[in-house]
């Protein structure tokens, strides 16, 4: 077909501009670097969180604040990220994106400025952390959209690249910040975002500007409401069914679990029938005829899920056993898991950035399927691990996992959002990052689950046989010995040694005064059979989630079907989007020479769904 040229001058101060992109790429990266760093710091810092409130981490009453305190900002940011991307298509990603940065920099003080202690402190940091998820939505719903405004589609990759770089070196920041500073004063986490949330904040409303299309719609609001209900209802239930219920280790049988789940799953089957009778869906079910599109969030939803609980369980791991075992203090090892488990970043930031930069030049399928098989192997590996393991073999298997999350995350990106027409990246980016979210909080419950599955069975038995032998009475020991599953994974996962307050008096009339007990290693031996047991179990939920992910992502490619046609946007949209993919003071905007709706090179997808110059990824 042949094509006629025009050129254009970019209207002063909203072109994008050769320099305009990596503005918009460091003020992004700033933002996703700083609300990951916020979410792992508070992971490792809540020992000192519940010691600043006075709030005992093993009372079985305080398990939900600690679930709350950990998956409330999951849970908002799941449930209200795509209907952020949906408003930032229609109102403007960046005016999104900037609310987010304000946002999340006021909660942040906020979460500071508590002064209650017990349940009341608990509920206000709560309180103000599912507010800082909404914050930490407007950002990750909009960010990617912006990064792909304003990147043309062979650099997409590389800038995405970094971008994924920021989010997991900000989590592995975190650790180690958190282990600094929560000593100190707890309330120093929540500060230490403010400075950099201000000077994002400024500079995102100074620099950056829309670049890519914004159209007229109206807001779905049924499909808002339903989609809202059910999310929170079945995830809320995910985050209960970890719990103990009665005299079970967990609350899958609990009837109000039961309701959530079920009620949930039936809300959103309704919300499905709403996007497809209304004329603005929020979730454009339409895309999902683009198979680089489905395919791809396939992908990224079972690495997620395999990856999620990751974190927790090596930290567990390294917090409640290997390292007491290796004569670390339990006050000291939330500090030190952090740091040991740095060769995890440095492999994936080693990586990202050039799979991203090799699969804008030679394609993402050979990067997204090498990345989940690797990981794969790499959990395989960490089986077959002891638990008191040589340390330099510990690394090198997390260095081999980073790898493979790093080869799968920036091609796996640029392959999704360079599938969408331009007019529907804010709500792509939002439906990709829900799956994500939402893909995070259900595998802390399935691995919870199944850790939790694998303890129940070995774990009472060890600590009642442990206890009597070191002269704990039968009736004592037995108490003890009925402690949830999952208290004694918080202890773990707090650096807590839960003999010490669980046995109380009886440690004086004890051998010694009970010192073998309250030592650094007998919790420590104590546990890492049933721990092992358990491991085992969800590395292996792990393995398939990641064989899983590689097959989805041999699917990215062409199938030439009438199944992946997106019907292409109107001439107007086509050259914004050009425009806005260009990174040029002058841009060319390329032309159909029929004007008749002939997909552009650059905007509408093509029969393969690859979005035509897009489709280079």
């Amino acid at each position: 077909m042949g094509m006629s040229r025009i050129t254009a001058a970019a209207p002063p101060g909203n072109g994008p501009g050769e320099h305009y992109k990596w503005i918009a790429l460091s003020n992004t990266t700033l933002g996703v670097l700083m609300v990951m760093i916020n979410q792992s710091i508070v992971l490792i810092a809540l020992p000192d969180i519940f010691r600043g409130i006075d709030l005992d981490p093993l009372d079985p009453a305080n398990t939900s604040y600690l679930l709350w305190m950990l998956m409330g900002f999951m849970v908002v940011t799941a449930v209200l990220v795509v209907t952020f991307g949906r408003l930032g298509d229609m109102f403007g990603r960046v005016r999104m994106y900037n609310m987010g940065f304000a946002a999340f920099t006021v909660c942040s003080i906020a979460l500071s400025l508590t002064y209650f202690d017990g349940s009341a402190g608990a509920l206000w940091l709560i309180g103000w952390r599912i507010a800082q998820g909404i914050g930490g939505a407007l950002l990750f719903a909009n960010s990617t959209a912006i990064l792909t405004d304003a990147f043309p589609a062979h650099q997409r990759g590389t800038a995405l690249g970094i971008n994924s770089i920021a989010a997991i070196a900000g989590s592995f920041i975190g650790l180690i910040l958190g282990g600094v500073l929560a000593p100190v004063s707890w309330k120093l986490i929540f500060l230490v975002s403010v400075p950099f949330g201000v000077f994002g904040t400024i500079w995102a409303y100074l620099k950056l500007h829309d670049t890519g299309v914004r159209r007229k719609a109206k807001m779905d609001w049924w499909g808002n409401v339903t989609f809202a209900v059910g999310l929170i209802s079945v995830l809320v239930g995910i985050t209960y069914g970890i719990q103990p219920y009665g005299g079970s280790t967990m609350g899958w049988a609990n009837p109000l679990v039961l309701l959530a789940l079920l009620g949930g799953a039936a809300v959103l089957g309704i919300f499905v029938w709403i996007e497809l009778k209304v004329a603005e869906p929020l979730f454009r079910l339409s895309l999902f005829r683009l198979r680089a599109f489905t395919a791809g969030n396939i992908a990224s939803l079972m690495m997620a899920l395999g990856r999620g609980g990751l974190q927790f369980m090596l930290i567990m791991w390294l917090q409640g056993i290997w390292l007491p075992l290796h004569g670390y203090s339990f006050e000291k090892t939330p500090l030190w898991a952090g740091i040991y488990m740095i060769p995890l970043t440095i492999g994936f930031l080693l990586s990202a950035p050039l799979s991203g930069w090799l699969s804008d030049r030679l394609g993402a399928r050979a990067f997204t399927v090498g990345g989940a098989v690797l990981t794969a192997a790499g959990f395989v590996a960490l089986m077959a691990l002891p638990t008191d393991f040589d340390y330099w073999v510990f690394a090198l298997l997390l260095f081999v996992n980073g790898l493979g999350s790093g080869l799968f995350a920036s091609p796996n990106r640029a392959e999704i959002m360079n599938a969408l027409p331009a007019e529907s990246r804010g709500a792509g980016a939002g439906m990709g990052a829900t799956f994500q979210n939402s893909a995070s909080v259900l595998s802390i419950g399935v691995f919870f689950s199944l850790m939790i599955a694998g303890l129940s069975h070995t774990l009472p038995t060890a600590m009642h046989d442990g206890l009597v032998q070191q002269g704990v009475p039968q009736d004592v020991a037995q108490g003890v010995s009925q402690l949830p599953p999952i208290a004694v994974l918080f202890a773990a996962f707090l650096g807590y040694n839960p003999f010490q307050q669980l046995l109380g008096d009886q440690l004086a009339k004890l051998p010694g005064g009970g010192a073998d007990i309250t030592s650094k290693e007998f919790f420590p031996h104590l546990i890492s059979g049933p721990f092992h047991s358990g491991l085992i179990v969800a590395f292996w939920f792990a393995v398939a989630a990641c064989v899983i992910a590689a097959v989805a992502s041999l699917l990215t490619g062409k199938v030439g079907g009438k199944h992946d046609v997106v019907t292409p946007e109107p001439l107007g949209e086509e050259l914004a989007a050009v425009s806005g993919q260009l990174g040029l003071a002058e841009s060319e905007l390329v032309v159909p020479d029929t004007a008749m709706g002939a997909p552009s090179t650059n905007a509408a997808p093509t029969a393969d769904g690859t979005g035509g110059e897009s489709g280079r990824t």
